[in-house]
């Protein structure tokens, strides 16, 4: 599965682009039909502690998947959007196999 990682308003050092693909990448356990993921961190210039904002999509055949999460750091956001994603891959392989049978 390709994964493309997009920083806006700031350069995202190696080491998380490198977290960011081995979070996204696991989530092919959940689903083995993933087309490519991706996913935008942006900072928002607030005065807020929360302003990082991570969004992921997923390609599936036949939908995509977005989660967006606002965090104080980008792994946060990750783990959170990443965790979230899981649920939604395997709820959308059980409807898949569902449609399937019947």
């Amino acid at each position: 599965m390709k994964v493309f990682t997009q920083s806006v308003n700031f350069n995202a050092d190696n080491k998380l682009i490198e977290l960011v693909e081995t979070k996204v990448s696991s989530l092919t356990k959940f689903h083995d039909k993933i087309v490519d993921a991706e996913v935008f961190l942006k900072v928002q210039n607030t005065s807020d502690k929360e302003n990082k904002i991570t969004e992921i999509k997923v390609n599936i055949p036949g939908s995509e998947l977005i989660v967006k999460r606002e965090t104080k750091t980008f792994e946060e956001g990750v783990n959170a959007a990443v965790d979230n994603l899981k649920r939604q891959l395997k709820r959308s392989k059980e409807k898949h196999r569902d449609s399937l049978i019947s």
